[in-house]
């Protein structure tokens, strides 16, 4: 028993947002565990590619291209996840920011955040709850972030989209519960992906992430990916409604 709830054998596991970054790295991580995993991301180029590169190393995987912060792209995705019987494991990663001062947002700008972070993530979440039913041992992940927990300066639309997914894995981890669904969270600091990549080339703000985080490094996406994993693990049976905070105790201090 102990040795079977370390893996993913057998698992059918979505990602979304998973060509890039921390997605990317879910994706492989759970593919390395056994699972079979469907790979979602606006870019059907990027979709295929990130397939066949799992395929080859013997790994099971399929994907579609889709923009699910679309009404269109989450229901092109449903219809394509309808021809399989249930879904066991469900990772909402989607997810954007824009850095500004608030008053500094357009209306435009605001509603592009909140329907990407917030409005998709929900919408899907519900549209694929039959599916997740169907498991009899489901897991769904929400990745957060430590801007939905503790202010990081810029960006408020984000942290309010990352701290209302906070409520609803509250809220569905109850809701769901009867339904062996289990719903938990992480939620990473600042990690070597591509949308923070830029950042980093002003030094003097780097230093200071740096100085103000214990572990005094950035996080590698495979650190992040490694929670999500096991909150997905039949060894994480009896967690639910949590967030796993991966930041390097950052939110310990914070700025």
């Amino acid at each position: 028993m102990i040795q079977n709830a370390w893996n993913l054998q057998g698992k059918t596991a979505l990602i979304t947002g998973s060509t890039k970054g921390i997605g990317r790295a879910v994706a492989e991580e759970m593919a390395l565990l056994g699972a079979e995993v469907l790979i979602v991301s606006r870019n059907p180029e990027e979709v295929a590619t990130f397939v066949k590169e799992l395929r080859e190393r013997g790994k099971k995987a399929d994907g579609m291209g889709a923009d699910i912060a679309t009404t269109a792209g989450r229901n092109e995705l449903l219809t394509w996840i309808s021809q399989r019987d249930k879904l066991d494991i469900l990772v909402n990663n989607v997810g954007t920011n824009i850095r500004k001062k608030m008053v500094d947002y357009s209306e435009t700008e605001y509603n592009f955040i909140m329907q990407t972070n917030l409005h998709s993530n929900f919408a899907l979440s519900k549209a694929l709850y039959p599916f997740l039913k169907k498991s009899g041992q489901a897991a769904l992940v929400n990745v957060l972030s430590v801007a939905g927990l503790t202010h990081i300066r810029t960006g408020a639309p984000y942290g309010m989209t990352k701290a209302a997914l906070l409520q609803l894995t509250r809220n569905l981890a109850v809701e769901w519960a009867s339904d062996a669904i289990r719903v938990n969270a992480v939620a990473p600091w600042y990690t070597l992906t591509p949308l923070v990549e830029k950042l980093f080339e002003n030094r003097s703000y780097l230093e200071e992430i740096l100085q103000k985080t214990p572990a005094g490094r950035i996080a590698d996406p495979a650190e992040v990916a490694r929670v999500v994993a096991f909150l997905s693990m039949p060894a994480s049976s009896y967690i639910t409604g949590q967030c796993v905070v991966v930041d390097g105790g950052f939110s310990i201090n914070s700025f």
